[in-house]
């Protein structure tokens, strides 16, 4: 009986031995195993955020390319009175006075205007009467003004004036419609409401040259009016629109734009469209105003936004 039970204890013994040594085996070949795989990473506790959804362009957004001009905005600095029957056709502010040449049949005037009250100093009509003024310049010791339209068949008339008198010194002739003229310091600069601008020399005012205004998409860009030249760029009024383009006269790129929607808060109910541009040098006001309005303003450009605008012959 002793021996049965110490044979019996002997093999329960072995056999415990044996699963211990199985157990050890099995668990140094677990641990060979995990020694060349990657060891995984925790999950996380929350999922990780998806992409944000890019907003949708619209048809009509621009690309990140030349087609994108930058359009001014404004703010109003001052509001002047402003003679309401005057058509302006030309703006000038020179020697603390605006020259303006007014339009219109039977109406078309050179006049010396106080800028603060609107006071017309002194006027003076077109020659002849049949005449439809046009813009004004002022060159050195004199005023030139251009006329409309010349009656069919005969070349157009434009006038050349005493600046302190306003007194006529002659007249000259053209081959164009006459719409907007300023100068560069070198050379007259008009327009004859097309997409061209002309170059005169200011002495024989015979044009050596011109530039055809486009957009950054290469459209012509017409109806230019009213000019200005202003830090070395010509500005335009377009005709029968409430903007400006900002003009590069060598190349003729329209470089940038100006809205001035929403200017006119005062009304008489008898307004054309905005035209008439000038700018104190010295002062670096700008000044503008529309014909038959009764406000001119000085104005102040705001940090532009960048849309495709083109403007084009209807």
């Amino acid at each position: 009986m002793a021996k049965r039970v110490w044979r019996a204890g002997a093999l329960l013994l072995a056999a415990l031995l044996g699963g211990w040594l199985i157990l050890s085996c099995a668990a140094a070949t677990g641990r060979s195993s995990s020694s060349v795989l990657p060891t995984p990473t925790a999950e996380p506790t929350t999922p990780p955020p998806s992409p944000s959804p890019r907003p949708p362009t619209p048809s009509t957004a621009p690309e990140a390319t030349a087609e994108t001009t930058p359009i001014y905005g404004y703010r109003v600095i001052r509001s002047y009175p402003h003679d309401p029957t005057a058509f302006t056709q030309g703006l000038v502010y020179t020697d603390g006075l605006l020259y303006e040449g007014t339009g219109y049949w039977a109406m078309s005037s050179l006049r010396k205007v106080e800028l603060e009250t609107g006071q017309v100093l002194q006027q003076v009509p077109l020659p002849p009467p049949g005449t439809f003024g046009e813009g004004i310049t002022v060159w050195q010791d004199r005023i030139i003004q251009l006329n409309w339209q010349a009656p069919a068949g005969q070349p157009n008339v434009g006038f050349v004036y005493d600046k302190l008198s306003l007194t006529l010194r002659y007249t000259f002739t053209y081959p164009t419609e006459g719409w907007g003229i300023t100068h560069d310091g070198e050379r007259l600069i008009m327009s004859d409401g097309s997409a061209t601008l002309y170059f005169w020399d200011p002495d024989s005012l015979q044009e050596i040259g011109r530039v055809q205004v486009h957009d950054a998409a290469g459209q012509p860009v017409v109806r230019l009016n009213e000019l200005e030249f202003i830090g070395g760029q010509v500005y335009a009024n377009v005709w029968q629109t409430d903007r400006i383009a900002i003009i590069e006269p060598e190349s003729g790129l329209v470089a940038a734009w100006i809205d001035l929607t929403g200017l006119l808060d005062e009304t008489t109910g008898h307004e054309d469209v905005l035209n008439g541009i000038a700018y104190d040098a010295q002062g670096e006001r700008l000044f503008v105003t529309g014909k038959w309005w009764p406000r001119l303003y000085e104005i102040e450009l705001t940090q532009p936004h960048y849309l495709p605008l083109i403007v084009r012959a209807p």
